[in-house]
């Protein structure tokens, strides 16, 4: 007759006894050594992230994008939103160079929304890639770009895209 492991013994099995751990939020390190489970005095707490929004709302830009011939000529009054998260780490944040610049992330928007495009899919796409390169440190980007006067006959309101890209630290 074998010896039951240290989890069966305690009426867990090992899969359940690790889950029950992760659930706490914390991670442990086991080996399997026939016929005991053995866990190593190495456990790592859940860490706490803080992390810093820089955000810019309501930024009001006439550009020119749409796919109707009009929209190219006249153009229409937009609505631009931007999120931009990252972690806090262990700055102070007593000098620019340790934070998301947000007069830098305005001029991107600027000058990505005087290119005429036909999707605002692909505008907010361009925008989230060129603040991605200049802030690689980013977690997580998010643009609303919203047409004020879009050209819909009988609509009073604005009509616009979102979008959200998360990245791996």
């Amino acid at each position: 007759m074998s010896k039951p492991d240290a989890p069966s013994a305690l009426g867990l099995d090992f899969q359940r006894l690790v889950f029950y751990i992760w659930r706490r939020g914390v991670l442990a390190f086991a080996l399997q050594l026939s016929p005991f489970t053995c866990f190593y005095g190495i456990v790592l707490a859940k860490q706490n992230k803080f992390m810093v929004v820089i955000e810019l709302n309501q930024v009001r830009l006439h550009a020119f994008h749409g796919i109707y011939e009009g929209e190219k000529l006249t153009g229409s009054e937009y609505e631009i939103n931007v999120r931009v998260v990252y972690e806090e780490g262990d700055s102070t944040f007593d000098d620019l160079k340790n934070t998301i610049n947000y007069v830098e992330i305005l001029d991107i928007v600027k000058q990505r929304m005087r290119i005429p495009t036909g999707l605002l899919e692909k505008v907010a796409d361009s925008i989230i890639r060129k603040i991605k390169h200049r802030y690689p440190f980013s977690s997580e980007i998010s643009i609303s770009i919203y047409k004020l006067d879009a050209p819909v006959e009988n609509f009073q309101g604005k009509l616009g895209v979102t979008l959200l890209k998360k990245f791996d630290g």
